[in-house]
């Protein structure tokens, strides 16, 4: 299921199956001054589909995207590496998130090349939280280049 909700500044790709935490995103989203755009993939079918529908994908590239660790059929760290080979989306910010992981799957998670893993947010004011402060952070450009020494 996709659903996409269209003026706002950032497109968000949430990869979550559990529909309570859809409506928690969902609302968080909402709360944060119409900053974000949420596209909701219930599993990993769909974020198939989506990478393999080059029109949809052009049209609707998302500026982050989202992961749950623990998606039915396929998990997230598959998704995660079909996403990293895609080259449409092999340079956008991935975040891992779960409620339960181990040590084991937050280094594979940077392995297979998460931007950041993080613990899943268990109520509205955690995700209000989440999207409000710690997104942005990986929407807007913190770094610039260095100018090498002699040019």
């Amino acid at each position: 299921m996709l659903m996409y909700q269209n003026q706002w500044r950032h497109t968000v790709l949430l990869v979550e199956n559990d529909p309570s935490e859809i409506q928690l995103a969902q609302r968080a989203a909402a709360e944060c001054g119409h900053e974000f755009s949420l596209v909701v993939l219930q599993d990993a079918d769909a974020v198939i589909d989506w990478l393999n529908d080059d029109e949809a994908l052009i049209r609707k590239l998302p500026h982050i995207i989202m992961i749950n660790l623990r998606l039915p059929k396929l998990d997230g760290l598959a998704v995660l590496r079909k996403l990293r080979i895609a080259v449409a989306t092999r340079a956008i910010p991935i975040l891992v998130f779960s409620e339960e992981y181990t040590q084991a799957d937050v280094l594979m998670s940077y392995q297979i090349g998460a931007n950041s893993f993080v613990a899943k947010p268990g109520d509205l004011q955690q995700f209000i939280e989440f999207f409000c402060e710690q997104l942005p952070y990986w929407l807007e450009p913190r770094q610039r280049k260095l100018s090498l020494a002699g040019r």
